[in-house]
């Protein structure tokens, strides 16, 4: 029988214990997720991320864009209001790894699709402060001088594939096709213009 006295005198037996703890917490925790259609099956209207659009967030990701906007409107009354439906995750089962996060520096952005054009993400990325005065968001000139990477997009997209993203034999083979040509801030703002578009108004 192990007392109180015998588990903090016996480092490495406390130590197991605690690993036991976690990990039975950490299941109870985790696997039920599994098992809830919210959270695995997605949302009515989603569609897999375009050639261009996956360039995009890769574009999105190398630059640390995360660092400082979260992905993650929460369902509290002030952020709805300001942001629109929040973010469910019926809407990120296409996303590896998904974009949520705590740290909000600048504004959430996942309901920016569409909010804004083209043309006012193209000067928000070229001189911030033109289009939001108080921003303190650097300017990424080299990306309308830089053009999309076409040549890997058909790989990713098949490694997207085997882990249930339901890309097509054709819209594969397409991909490259739709990316040659085009610069990273297109590809950017592609991915900017499809953020929270799936589900529009607040049920």
């Amino acid at each position: 029988m192990f007392t109180h006295d015998m588990i903090e005198r016996n480092q490495a037996l406390m130590i197991v214990l605690v690993i036991l703890v976690v990990a039975v917490g950490g299941l109870v925790e985790i696997v039920p997720l599994y098992f809830q259609k919210s959270l695995t099956e997605p949302v009515a209207g989603l569609k897999p991320y375009t050639p261009l659009q996956l360039t995009g967030r890769d574009v999105y990701i190398r630059e640390g864009c995360y660092n400082c906007h979260s992905q993650m409107v929460r369902p509290f009354r002030a952020e709805v209001e300001r942001y629109g439906h929040y973010s469910v995750a019926g809407e990120f089962v296409y996303d590896h790894p998904f974009q949520w996060g705590s740290k909000r520096t600048g504004p959430d952005l996942h309901r920016v699709g569409g909010r804004y054009s083209d043309e006012w993400h193209r000067l928000h990325l070229l001189d911030p402060r033109s289009v939001v005065p108080e921003s303190n968001m650097p300017a990424y000139p080299w990306l309308v001088r830089t053009g999309a990477n076409a040549e890997d997009i058909e790989a990713k997209m098949r490694a997207l594939r085997r882990v249930g993203v339901p890309y097509t034999d054709e819209q594969i083979a397409g991909a490259a096709d739709e990316v040659k040509g085009k610069t990273e801030m297109e590809a950017l703002i592609a991915y900017l213009q499809v953020l929270g578009t799936s589900i529009k108004t607040v049920r």
